[in-house]
């Protein structure tokens, strides 16, 4: 009896693990007392990318990190810090990858340019491709002409096995 209560207790608790193993839901935000400076903060967030979602801004995810992201650049706003400054800290925090649009140098060419790049290769091989000659056939002699001609004239077709009425 003591052991089919410890299994089931066991059981409860590895189905209940995953659901206290949940991120707890952020803080709601706390929006600025100053709208000009709500409003330069929430035009900011749609520029910053959330690092866990990645394909969304931090306005938009759910996640913890993105709600500390958004305090992060009110507090920056609200301490009169510009738009480039709070950008600046960001990308030393999290590097370029915060950024939508990350600033075009050396480390951030192939963001930039390698997609242009490989679909330029593609496009050069292809036509390469297309440009080259294709092998000619050479025309039948005279000599296998006319035993062509007499293959049709006597009928000694080989018929296809797997040939339908309709196939002729």
């Amino acid at each position: 009896m003591k052991q089919v209560l410890l299994i089931a207790v066991a059981a409860l608790g590895l189905v209940a693990a995953p659901a206290l193993a949940q991120e707890p839901p952020p803080a709601p935000d706390r929006p600025l007392p100053d709208a000009s400076q709500e409003a330069r903060a929430q035009a900011l967030f749609d520029d910053i990318r959330c690092v866990v979602c990645q394909h969304e801004a931090i306005a938009d995810s759910p996640a913890v990190i993105a709600a500390d992201m958004r305090q992060l650049v009110r507090e920056q706003v609200a301490a009169g810090r510009t738009d480039a400054e709070i950008e600046q800290d960001l990308v030393r925090r999290y590097g370029d990858f915060v950024l939508f649009q990350p600033p075009v140098r050396l480390g951030t060419w192939l963001l930039w340019f390698g997609p242009v790049a490989l679909m330029g290769a593609v496009l050069a091989l292809l036509l390469l491709r297309s440009r080259r000659r294709r092998a000619e056939v050479a025309p039948l002699t005279a000599d296998e002409e006319a035993r062509l001609a007499d293959i049709v004239a006597a009928g000694d077709l080989r018929r296809d096995p797997d040939a339908k009425p309709s196939d002729d």
